[in-house]
């Protein structure tokens, strides 16, 4: 079963931030699980982003979240953050395509 991630975050170091993901892309190339990141921009609240990160199943959400990139990207997010993030951990349980 698909499984979702959404990260809802608040950063006013939006360049530092961006350079946080592509490194990270670029150090868990191969290793990592996700299958699709979209990030979003909170048109109503500058500053607010939201991250839906797709993964094939929750057990490969719980793979990638195991590896160590993750963990140090997590914390080096945390400090570029404004607020703590807000974390939804959601099983897809039906896709509609129009």
């Amino acid at each position: 079963m698909p499984f979702l991630q959404v990260i809802e975050y608040q950063t006013s170091r939006w360049d530092e931030m961006q350079a946080l993901v592509t490194q990270y892309r670029k150090d868990t190339a191969g290793t990592g699980t996700a299958e699709r990141t979209t990030i979003c921009v909170d048109r109503a609240a500058p500053g607010r982003y939201v991250a839906i990160v797709e993964f094939p199943s929750y057990e490969a959400a719980m793979e990638n979240s195991n590896l160590p990139e993750t963990e140090v990207l997590a914390e080096a997010v945390m400090a570029l953050c404004d607020a703590p993030p807000v974390f939804h951990n959601l099983d897809v349980s039906q896709v509609i395509e129009d």
